[in-house]
């Protein structure tokens, strides 16, 4: 058993209460320390969950909630402009994807911790940490500090803790795309429980149908002028039509549910980001998970289900490794290789959400040979069908 007791889990989104949910599991005893005042604020819209995000759930018992709060998606299809059309096969004996609202499933998290034990504390900014060797103190920007064995940073891509770890470390790469959503109520040719990725005549965009009558829209509009997400939503909400309407314009149904969205329902999510390699995933007696080491691109379909992964492993190396450094090292060598690999097929197919007009005939051409060729289940077996292996013991690296 790891000399960790106590730990401080800095981010309450989807990273930070698992780990705290798998280290009560482990016999620890955690508390979330948060910086909004809530366990969602409406930031971001919907994700998907792959099968090995779903099976790493389970594990914490969260997987049943989950479940039946979100959509399953068991078919998936590309298009091309308006008349190329092709489904991908799907792995077989595997469950479908879950597409749930990131503020629904931080919410089934966090009640999933408290129920446990863990305690949450909000309005919890972190301005800095002092690492001592047998402590590690965190003090927050209302004044206060806590104390702990060790210290988790779930903070996400703009990681404070990652900053505080190594001051040189690389922070997210902008992949020039900003990210919005909405939802219309508009006729679809598109069966229940599949979603299209589309690639129109400019940009990239994707749909499904909930629910409800209402088509999901998520768009990926190409912009050379970084924004955040406070400066994308200082923007009129009328401005950001007219931009979508000119780059989806012509595309069908995108221009169709642009159109038909209310105002008020357009998500903005500002900059789309893409994490580099980390070279320093944790010190003495702190570490990162989730975002703040490791932010695929949102094409991969793995980012939640990676940092919900990541943070389990790491419950299962303070479980199992006595050393705190020796643990945080063996959960970086569990991990690393793994989204790495994925954050790089993610890079990759980046490059074709922005097609010009020669890339596009390509694409068309190319796309429908290369799904029929392409081995499935080399490419996202590896992927999908990974299983922690919570009762087995992990040994020190």
């Amino acid at each position: 058993m790891t000399m960790a007791k106590r730990a401080l889990v800095i981010g309450g989104g989807i990273a930070g209460p698992v780990a705290a949910t798998a280290l009560h599991l482990a016999g620890m005893r955690a508390t979330v320390c948060e910086a909004y005042p809530g366990d969602s604020n409406g930031i971001g819209g919907d994700l998907a969950l792959a099968p090995n995000g779903m099976d790493a759930l389970a594990i914490i018992r969260a997987d049943t909630a989950v479940r039946e709060a979100a959509l399953s998606i068991s078919r998936q299809i590309i298009r091309i402009g308006e008349k190329s059309r092709i489904e991908l096969p799907r792995l077989v004996g595997l469950p479908p994807q879950q597409m749930i609202e990131r503020g629904t499933l931080q919410h089934i998290l966090q009640e999933r911790a408290k129920s446990v034990g863990v305690r949450f504390e909000y309005n919890k900014r972190l301005t800095s940490i002092v690492e001592e060797p047998d402590s590690v103190t965190a003090r927050f920007a209302d004044g206060s500090e806590l104390m702990a064995d060790l210290l988790i940073g779930a903070d996400g891509v703009r990681s404070t803790v990652r900053r505080l770890i190594d001051p040189q470390a690389p922070g997210p790469g902008y992949t020039g795309i900003l990210g919005f959503e909405g939802s219309a109520t508009v006729p679809v040719d598109l069966p229940p429980h599949t979603i299209a990725f589309s690639f129109g005549k400019r940009a990239y965009y994707l749909y499904w149908q909930g629910k409800d009558d209402r088509v999901t829209w998520g768009a990926n509009l190409p912009s050379p002028t970084y924004l955040t997400l406070k400066d994308a939503r200082a923007i009129p909400a009328s401005t950001w039509v007219q931009r979508l309407l000119e780059t989806y314009g012509d595309d069908r149904p995108a221009a169709e549910l642009i159109h038909r969205t209310s105002e008020r329902d357009i998500q903005v999510h500002g900059a789309i980001h893409i994490m580099p390699s980390v070279p320093h995933w944790h010190s003495q007696r702190m570490v990162l998970v989730g975002d703040a080491v490791h932010a695929p691109s949102n094409s991969t379909g793995q980012g939640a289900s990676l940092a919900i992964e990541g943070a389990i492993q790491l419950a299962r190396c303070l479980r199992d490794v006595p050393d705190i450094t020796s643990a945080c090292a063996s959960y970086e060598r569990l991990c690393r290789h793994r989204v790495e690999t994925i954050a790089a097929r993610g890079a990759k197919t980046n490059q074709l959400k922005t097609p010009g007009p020669m890339t596009r005939k390509l694409m068309r051409a190319a796309m429908p040979l290369m799904f029929r060729v392409m081995d499935w289940e080399k490419s996202l077996g590896p992927e999908q069908r990974h299983k922690i292996e919570w009762n087995a013991r992990v040994d020190a690296v």
